[in-house]
């Protein structure tokens, strides 16, 4: 990340206040600052995370992959003989942390901060489904997207998203 030196000195100054506002985090500010003000480049390189970026089809891919769910849900309650599917195999799982941390911040956001899709249930892990979930995803998409009634879908058709 390249920064002007003025660039840096409002950031380090930033970084003081948080000390200031946020006693429970100040060591990570302190930190932050440090990295700053002395332009250590490779720890200044975390900053990208983040300050990180998702173009906006990513973002509606990731609203296209929650609605999807929501469709699955709902085509579920209107199945007359259930039991041919389980339930938890339709859930909305989110995205692992570690390798999908960008999407994971996305879904949260959209949750807690958009107040959409608040129906989903976070677990105890804030939808952290800590193995990577894009490429399932994308397939799952892939599936629901073909079929012609996307919020009536039949259990075959379900059996077929989530066997994507």
């Amino acid at each position: 990340m390249e920064m002007t030196h003025a660039q840096r000195l409002i950031l380090s100054n930033q970084y003081k206040m948080m000390t200031l506002l946020d006693p429970d985090n100040a060591e990570r500010y302190r930190r932050l600052q440090t990295i700053i003000e002395r332009g250590y480049s490779l720890q200044m390189r975390e900053l990208d995370r983040d300050f990180g970026e998702l173009s906006e089809e990513v973002c509606r891919t990731i609203i296209n992959i929650m609605e999807m769910h929501h469709a699955l849900a709902v085509s579920w309650e209107n199945l007359k003989e259930k039991a041919s599917i389980d339930r938890r195999r339709l859930q909305f799982l989110g995205f692992d942390a570690a390798t999908e941390a960008r999407y994971l911040g996305y879904v949260r956001f959209m949750v807690s901060v958009e107040g959409r899709y608040t129906h989903f249930d976070a677990g105890t892990h804030g939808f952290n489904a800590q193995t990577p979930m894009w490429e399932k995803y994308q397939r799952m998409l892939a599936v629901w997207q073909t079929c012609p009634r996307q919020y009536h879908l039949c259990a075959t058709e379900l059996a077929q998203i989530i066997n994507a």
